[in-house]
């Protein structure tokens, strides 16, 4: 039997592997080769491999899981997760049955692109969710903000760090009057109608089309589209789970355990705010680490 499985290898399923290898515990990680920043050309804010191509870091960080001889890297997806604590059973999509003592699902969320044109191919490359990521690279220059609901306010107000030029996209959401004018104090225009076309050359915008026939050029549009788990295993398993402004995440201890005993989570599927390569590689870590102590004779 494995010591762990872990489903997902992007960020946080690695993570946890290598945690988990160097204590020689028996791991297997399930692996559907799409992680979420596949669309990013680099990655940013992760300590040594700042501004380095995310899909060039999981490369490393699998060849570097290779000098460990109990970590099993299998190109999989799993359907079935059954069993209890000590005991569970994955069955795979090639129908292999993998037992392990526990497991840590790390398979993330996927982002549910609006129905509107340029917006797919945008994505990564001029549309992006995270000023921390992207923020510095497109310092002082002119921002679009899509409006999504409250939270919004305060991305405002955290966007201002990086550049003054900012326009605010309401996308057919009612703006609360006082919001409007703090925006407005803020000198912060707000742009109504619904967006309905994103112009761009190779993924890098040149204009937000409207459905009132307004155009308005920025250089750089942050958006939170809706996301969801990328499988549908916590719901079969009937974990806890918590929602957020854009999706739904699982709900963890202080020891990334879900509320079912013997199975743990990392990365975006249990990141309610802010996801980031940082939080999921932290995060993996611990799961790998929390995981590997509870099977401590």
């Amino acid at each position: 039997m494995n010591d762990v499985i872990i489903i997902g290898g992007s960020f946080a399923g690695l993570a946890a592997a290598l945690q988990l290898g160097r204590a020689r515990r028996k791991v297997i990680v399930l692996d559907t080769s799409r992680p979420r920043n596949r669309f990013a050309g680099h990655s940013h804010g992760l300590l040594g491999h700042d501004h380095t191509p995310p899909l060039d870091i999981l490369a490393a960080a699998r060849q570097q899981l290779a000098r460990y001889p109990t970590v099993r890297l299998v190109i999989a997806r799993a359907e079935k997760i059954s069993g209890v604590i000590d005991d569970f059973c994955v069955v795979t999509d090639d129908h292999e049955s993998l037992r392990a003592r526990r497991v840590i699902l790390s398979y993330g969320v996927a982002d549910q692109m609006p129905d509107v044109p340029g917006y797919t191919e945008s994505w990564g490359t001029s549309i992006v969710p995270c000023p921390y990521c992207d923020g510095f690279e497109a310092a002082g220059q002119h921002w679009g903000l899509v409006w999504s609901g409250p939270q919004s306010h305060n991305q405002v107000r955290l966007f201002l760090d990086w550049t003054d030029r900012l326009t605010v996209f309401a996308d057919g959401h009612d703006i609360a009057p006082d919001i409007r004018a703090d925006l407005a104090h803020r000198n912060i225009p707000v742009v109504d109608g619904r967006i309905v076309e994103i112009a761009h050359h190779q993924g890098h915008i040149a204009t937000v089309n409207l459905d009132t026939g307004s155009t308005v050029a920025v250089d750089i549009l942050f958006a939170h589209p809706r996301n969801k788990p990328s499988a549908n295993l916590h719901e079969s398993l009937g974990l806890a789970t918590m929602d957020t402004p854009t999706g739904v995440v699982l709900k963890v201890d202080e020891r990334r355990q879900t509320s079912t005993p013997g199975i743990y989570a990392a990365g975006d599927l249990s990141t309610p705010i802010l996801p980031s390569v940082t939080q999921a590689s932290s995060q993996g870590a611990m799961a790998g680490i929390f995981a590997q102590q509870s099977m401590l004779a």
